[in-house]
């Protein structure tokens, strides 16, 4: 297989819907918006709106028994349209005086991704380490569609999906940060596995106050492809078939159509651009892609060149299968360092 002949397969990122073309700069920040209205509105549906207020509460503070860490912090994040909602969120702060760049975690549904281990590595770096449960915001349950909990309750109704919930999510911890003194609202970086890959990638296109992304295995939905899919690859069919909660509802007409799509997750990957986003793979993972997250990241750094910076643009491979493997951890921090520094 050669690349060259998969990208060509492609939806063009660098040509206008009306078929001029991408030149500068300034032609991809017009170009964006069309990227834009595709990828996210018609695959994840437009995010919920911002509310009308977002705040803080502090329920906890201690120092904790890990080394790296001089405090713990246990708050929730309230928010409000014409009902009110909160949300948890635990913060565990490093030694020093800050102001510390930040890694943000919403996968706190997947406690074994948390480990004391995770923490200390985090912490010793010297970032706040933040987590929450992004499901507090909308459930994650298979081929539960019913949208009678979380965010869809309080919300203005929109055809947003839970992975645009739980990007929305990302965002309102992102609200409270940047009021943060000891957080560096400059340096914020995300990272999640798996689904939370999908999430982070679209929570960092659709916010620019997201310095830095790292998605693991993020596959279909995430850094993988539509048009180009490894026979054993995850398809949309398969998608819907059990997640369809995820995704805007008319996403379902493209089952069996994905060399008709007018986007590929490129488009994604690209509305992150100029900023920093690495993209973990794991070379037997072949439901997430491996291939596929290649021919992606090869069309999507068209833009980063374009914009001059695709040293802030990494794909990394590894042995095994579809997991968040310590060496996932220490490639994305190794990742944040350099671009933090």
């Amino acid at each position: 297989m050669k690349i060259d002949e998969c990208l060509n397969g492609l939806p063009s990122l660098l040509t206008f819907n009306d078929g001029s073309l991408v030149e500068s700069e300034a032609d991809w920040r017009r170009r964006r918006d069309e990227v834009h209205d595709l990828v996210v509105s018609m695959q994840y549906g437009d995010l919920p709106p911002v509310p009308n207020s977002v705040e803080f509460e502090l329920l906890h503070e201690t120092g904790t028994y890990i080394d790296s860490v001089k405090s713990y912090i246990s708050g929730r994040i309230c928010f409000s349209f014409e009902k009110e909602m909160t949300f948890g969120v635990n913060l565990y702060v490093p030694h020093g005086d800050g102001p510390f760049p930040v890694v943000i975690f919403g996968d706190g549904c997947w406690p074994r991704y948390v480990s004391n281990e995770v923490i200390d590595d985090v912490v010793g770096r010297g970032y706040v380490f933040v987590t929450f449960n992004r499901c507090e915001l909308a459930k994650d349950v298979m081929k539960d569609t019913s949208q009678d909990f979380g965010l869809y309750t309080v919300a203005p109704k929109g055809n947003y999906g839970a992975l645009a919930a739980w990007a929305w999510g990302y965002h309102r911890v992102v609200d409270v940060l940047v009021d943060i003194s000891f957080a560096d609202a400059e340096r914020i970086a995300i990272t999640g596995h798996s689904r939370g890959g999908k999430t982070v990638l679209l929570a960092a296109a659709t916010d620019e106050r997201i310095a830095l992304v790292g998605a693991n295995n993020s596959g279909a939905g995430g850094a993988g492809c539509y048009h180009w899919l490894d026979p054993e690859a995850e398809k949309i069919e398969n998608l819907l078939e059990n997640f369809t909660y995820w995704f805007n509802p008319e996403f379902s007409k493209w089952i069996g159509r994905e060399l008709e799509l007018p986007f590929d997750q490129h488009f994604l990957k690209a509305l992150i651009a100029p900023r920093a986003q690495i993209n973990m793979t794991a070379n037997a993972d072949l439901w997430a892609n491996p291939v596929g997250t290649r021919i992606t990241h090869e069309a999507t750094k068209k833009v980063y060149d374009l914009l001059d910076a695709g040293e802030k643009f990494v794909l990394t491979h590894r042995e095994g299968e579809h997991a968040y493997k310590p060496e996932d951890c220490k490639s994305f921090l190794d990742f944040a360092d350099k671009n933090f520094a």
